[in-house]
């Protein structure tokens, strides 16, 4: 089980940044306390944070792992659509969140979903 949660853990930070960096946010408040405890020597970049997050995710919270299998979920189904809406915006500074938010209406009902259950967890 906690292979395949490294796993999952790993895609997430390696898959598209496209659909990857629309979850950031909710990915970053769920684990600021696990990156702050485990990882707050590392400099990002090069690989480093993924490497220390894969090594530590057994010690992460619940929410947080929660999060970042949510990530990996969206990924997973949105990474079409968010392709095909946003090819063309560079990711960084909430620009393709920005645009997934305005085409959200255009997405597949299964990407919808997964990104409503990654923002609002399964109520």
């Amino acid at each position: 089980m906690h292979k395949l949660l490294s796993i999952a853990v790993l895609s997430v930070l390696i898959l598209t940044p496209v659909v990857a960096s629309a979850q950031s946010g909710t990915v970053r408040q769920a684990c600021k306390a696990g990156l702050e405890q485990h990882c707050a020597g590392v400099q990002p970049g090069e690989g480093r944070l993924r490497a220390c997050v894969t090594e530590h995710f057994a010690e992460f919270s619940e929410p947080c792992k929660a999060a970042l299998l949510s990530s990996v979920a969206v990924v997973k189904v949105c990474k079409a659509d968010v392709q095909k809406t946003c090819a063309g915006i560079q990711p960084g500074g909430g620009r393709i969140q920005a645009c997934m938010k305005d085409h959200f209406a255009e997405y597949s009902d299964g990407c919808k979903q997964a990104i409503i259950t990654a923002k609002f967890g399964r109520r």
